[in-house]
């Protein structure tokens, strides 16, 4: 089944997160700067929303700006609405975000081992979230622990969840982590870079469980992510930041086959493939000179006009607007479409 398929009417419904002008900033000895500017975006019932881009783009502050979990002094949400189910998450009382976290928007964090509490068995931890949220009884909470850890293709999972983090593989601490967060039955999954820390043949099958389960449970997942390869895999559309700025969106297809900002062109030229020659320098992978501004230290016009070779005087002095380039393709560029 193709990623567009078995999606039904999803594209005809309210989205289940709808996301308007979010701005976060963090304080400094430098000074003040927007690690998320002005961001809107949604993610329909059902879909994986890709959010792709360099280390330093804005990605991981997104999700946890969502979730309340940016450390305040020195960040803080400064603007912005997130309207999940009438709700706005920016908006809730500390005691009602904590009742949406875990339960109806869950969290993968990138590394499984230092999210894991190091002196708690697999099982214990997955049971303490079905019991905060469910209030099922320990023993309840016991047998659902059991049942996601075999619903992630955990083998033995009666023994696995009496055992520690340290006693699984890194897959399998992963799919742990998995079990957790799907433990309460999330209407959303904010997965953060789950398979940085994972071999290319337990990636692939993490990404594979990670679809299966979709298709099985009905979840939205907001797949965040540097890999194009995890992207093409997985999403069903795709968000590129640059700079804490949505630059370019589109649906997967049409991101891969015609990309239009710069930007996304050098990553998808960086990406490795298949069968290419490594002896010519003609084969050599692109790369993307300098690197993403500091908060503080924005230039003017186009944040990635000082990268961009095509960068025009325009470029360097006014920041382009993000409009459409068809349908359900955007991009904020001077000079879409153009050959690097």
């Amino acid at each position: 089944m193709s990623h567009t398929e078995g999606q039904g009417t999803a594209q005809d419904e309210a989205p289940l997160l709808e996301v308007h002008n979010l701005v976060t900033e963090f304080r400094t000895p430098g000074g003040t700067g927007a690690a998320v500017n002005g961001l809107s975006f949604h993610v329909r019932r059902g879909e994986t929303l890709g959010i792709v881009g360099e280390s330093g783009c804005g990605k991981s502050i997104t999700a946890l700006s969502l979730l309340r979990l940016i450390p305040s002094p020195p960040g803080e949400v400064t603007a912005g609405q997130a309207w999940f189910n009438q709700l706005d998450l920016l908006a809730l009382s500390d005691k009602e975000i904590r009742g949406v976290r875990g339960n109806d928007i869950a969290m993968i964090f990138q590394e499984p081992m230092t999210s894991l509490n190091p002196v708690l068995t697999i099982g214990y931890q997955i049971a303490e979230a079905v019991r905060k949220h469910t209030g099922a009884s320990k023993t309840q909470a016991r047998e659902r622990a059991v049942e996601m850890l075999d619903l992630v293709r955990i083998p033995e999972p009666e023994r696995r969840a009496r055992e520690f983090p340290h006693q699984l593989s890194g897959g399998m601490r992963q799919r742990a982590m998995i079990a957790m967060a799907l433990s309460c039955d999330p209407q959303l999954v904010i997965a953060d870079e789950p398979t940085t820390a994972l071999d290319v043949t337990i990636q692939a099958q993490v990404l594979g469980l990670m679809n299966d389960l979709q298709a099985q449970l009905g979840m939205a997942i907001m797949l965040i992510t540097h890999d194009l390869g995890v992207i093409a895999e997985t999403a069903h559309r795709v968000i590129v930041m640059y700079a804490g700025e949505k630059i370019e969106e589109a649906d997967v297809g049409s991101l891969f086959a015609a990309p239009q900002h710069p930007y996304t062109r050098g990553l998808l030229a960086s990406v490795p493939r298949l069968g290419a020659s490594v002896d010519g320098a003609s084969e050599r992978l692109t790369e993307i000179p300098g690197i993403v501004p500091a908060l503080n230290d924005r230039p003017p016009g186009c944040a990635f006009a000082p990268r961009c070779h095509r960068a025009s005087e325009q470029c360097r002095q006014h920041a382009p607007e993000l409009a459409a380039h068809s349908a359900d393709h955007q991009v904020a560029c001077w000079h879409p479409g153009e050959t690097l």
